[in-house]
Parts: C-alpha cells; sequence; structure tokens
C-alpha cells in the first residue's frame, strides 16, 4: 500500500516567522498551491464553535487561509451545515450569528459565512452513493455541493460518539444537512444507567426530539422511537449514566461517515488541514470545553483526509497527558480518545475511510 504524504509542523514560531506565516508554509509545502483555484468557489468547511466553547479555531487561521486562496485567484467561503440538536447553530440565523460572536465575520476573516444548508436546515442535494453499503444516497447541504473545490478545517478533539473529530468527521456529520444528520445518527440508540442517574433532567433539556423524560422514580428514561441517536444527552450527562451500546452500530455510524464524506469530497478537488490544539474532551458542539487533555501539538495537512486523521490520533496519544486534564492519573494504555470515551471505537473511522477510498492509514510524516 502505498503511503500517503502528511505534512506537519509545531507551534513554535520566532520573530522572523510567526504562526501565521508559517501555516502559510506548510500550506505551500504540503502542495495547496498546485490544486487548480482560479476563478472556483472554494468552500472551507468547518466548525464556528457553539457560543460558550472556547476549544475552536481562532478565526485568523480561517483569514490565513483565505487570503492564500485568494493569492490563487480562487474564491472562498466558509461553511458548516446546521445543526440537529438544541443549540445556536440549528437554523442559518441563529448559525451564522454564532459564528459572528465567536469571530468569524467578513471583516475579520476576509470571507463570506454561508450555511450549507439553508435556513431550515433542508436545502440540500441527494448525492448518489452507488459503492455505499450504509447509504445509496447522501443528502448534502447545497453549497457544499455547488462548490467546486472543498477544504477541510478542522479541530482536532475527541469525541463522545465517535472518539475523534478530525477531518472524516468535519466532512461528513458536518456537510450533512439536517436530513443527513438523523440518518447518520439513527441507527445508534443511547440509554440511561439507573444507577448512576440522579434524575437532574439534563438530557431532557438537550434533547430536541422529546425523547428523554424523568420517571416517577426520578429516573430518566429514552424512548427509543422518538431518539434520533445524536448523542447529545451523552455530553450533557456528568455522571456518565448516558450508555450506547456501540458493538455493530458504531461501525454503521463510523461507515456512514466515511460515506457522507466521499459525498461531499468526489468529484472535486480537496485538501485537508488539521490543529492539533486545545485537544478537548468533547466536540466543539457542547457549548463549554474542559482543560485540553495534551500540550498543543501542531499543524497537519494533507490530500488524504483519512492518512490525516490517523496522523493526528498518533501524534496525540504519543504525547504526555495535560497533568491538569481529566485524564491525569489514567492509564491511557496509549489512546487517549478510548480512554477518554471507552464506548467508542475511534479506529472504525480510519477503517471504513479506506473502505471508501478516501484514502490510507499508512502515511509518511514529513515535518517541516
Amino acid at each position: 500500500m502505498k503511503k500517503s504524504l502528511v505534512y506537519f509542523t509545531d507551534f513554535r514560531c520566532s520573530d522572523a516567522e510567526n504562526l501565521q506565516q508559517k501555516f502559510t508554509r506548510l500550506l505551500k509545502t504540503a502542495g495547496l498551491a498546485k490544486l487548480d483555484l482560479a476563478d472556483k468557489f472554494v468552500a472551507i468547511k468547518m466548525h464556528f464553535g457553539e457560543p460558550g466553547c472556547l476549544a475552536y479555531l481562532r478565526p485568523n487561521w480561517a483569514k490565513t487561509l483565505a487570503d492564500f486562496i485568494k493569492a490563487q485567484g480562487g474564491r472562498p467561503f466558509l461553511t458548516d451545515a446546521n445543526t440537529l440538536y438544541v443549540g445556536r447553530r440549528k437554523d442559518a440565523l441563529e448559525h451564522i450569528a454564532a459564528a459572528y460572536e465567536n469571530g468569524f465575520s467578513p471583516f475579520s476573516t476576509g470571507c463570506h459565512v454561508i450555511i450549507a444548508d439553508g435556513l431550515r436546515g433542508t436545502d440540500d442535494v441527494a448525492v448518489p452513493l452507488p459503492d455505499g453499503k450504509y447509504v445509496k444516497a447522501a443528502y448534502i447541504g447545497r453549497a457544499l455541493v455547488d462548490a467546486d473545490v472543498v477544504i477541510s478545517l478542522n479541530h482536532f478533539k475527541c469525541h463522545e460518539m465517535t472518539g475523534i473529530g478530525g477531518a472524516l468527521k468535519n466532512l461528513g456529520m458536518g456537510g450533512g444537512s439536517r436530513a443527513g444528520k438523523k440518518a447518520m445518527h439513527s441507527s445508534v440508540h443511547p440509554s440511561i444507567d439507573h444507577d448512576l442517574c440522579i434524575g437532574c433532567g439534563r438530557c431532557t433539556r438537550e434533547c430536541a426530539h422529546g425523547a428523554c423524560t424523568i420517571g416517577k422514580d426520578r429516573k430518566a428514561n429514552i424512548d427509543p422511537k422518538k431518539c434520533v441517536g445524536c448523542g447529545r444527552c451523552i455530553g450533557a450527562c456528568n455522571r456518565d449514566a448516558v450508555v450506547s451500546d456501540f458493538g455493530t452500530p458504531c461501525t454503521v455510524l463510523q461507515g456512514k461517515i466515511a460515506e457522507y464524506a466521499a459525498a461531499v469530497v468526489r468529484g472535486r478537488e480537496s485538501f485537508h488541514i488539521s490543529f492539533i490544539c486545545d485537544v478537548s474532551p468533547h466536540c466543539d458542539c457542547r457549548p463549554m470545553n474542559d482543560v485540553p487533555l495534551v500540550n498543543d501539538i501542531g499543524i497537519a495537512a494533507s490530500a488524504d483526509p483519512v492518512a490525516l486523521d490517523k496522523a493526528c490520533a498518533d501524534l496525540c496519544n504519543a504525547a504526555p497527558v495535560n497533568p491538569s486534564s481529566c485524564l491525569a492519573g489514567v492509564d491511557t494504555k496509549g489512546d487517549l480518545f478510548t480512554a477518554m470515551h471507552p464506548s467508542t471505537r475511534w479506529q472504525e473511522a480510519v477503517t471504513e475511510g479506506e473502505r471508501m477510498k478516501l484514502g490510507s492509514s499508512a502515511y509518511t510524516l514529513k515535518r517541516i
């Protein structure tokens, strides 16, 4: 198997070259300028962060990338699709307001924000996937489908449902419309461990579909007929009382995400960038963030999203655990992500990405 190239730089800098200049050098070395960007609509697919979370990528990084694209004659825009759950990003008006609040305005980034699946999350395109194992048509936000080039700008971190949140998650789950997200999540249904539940009701407040209720015994319950499997309740519970059977369903979820990612990038040029910083225990979808599990590591870029995710996970797992984090004193057995979310198997994302011919888990790390 031919190894993919993953380019990497740390966050060290000097007066001669600041971090944004170093990021630009990484983009040049990794080959972004070799893409045909002239007069092309270039979608920068990213996560704007749920207000309250401070771990999302700084708008400065988006501006540096947008400036690089414009220097090549491209027409960049920042984009993400609406969320399935309760929050500040479930429709385009709130989503754009949240993006602006977190600093992603045209004035700070040099390009516009376009919500990929429109006002209500219904503006999507059914992209055929004849080779899909789980999905035969992926519902992708129209702005992503209409773009000529897709660049994923990822904040690499943990995730409650998939173990890691990187390029594949950003493209697949992030690129799906609200209908697409529901289709991806529909095979995974959490349940309540009543021995751990204290009946606080946080899960009921987070559930957008009325699936979580508190019974007469002051214990939470989840109605599987109403649950869409979005996993919002898992992140909401401070007692780890919301659990999922991630046997076969975990593979199915990772498979669907990989197939949606394939639907986003097939037939067009794409490129992928991950920032391994503020490696938080949970997704940026939560309106908070905890102490990073490891110190800031660096920036990685590749034409291969599978190799990129694998390399980022390896770099994190090779780093010492932050002694101030929630994993301090925990024997991670060399796997931060499984230690943080034991019921997930992040390796499935890499395997499913390879199955969809999105790339290879075999890579060569080229440090600059």
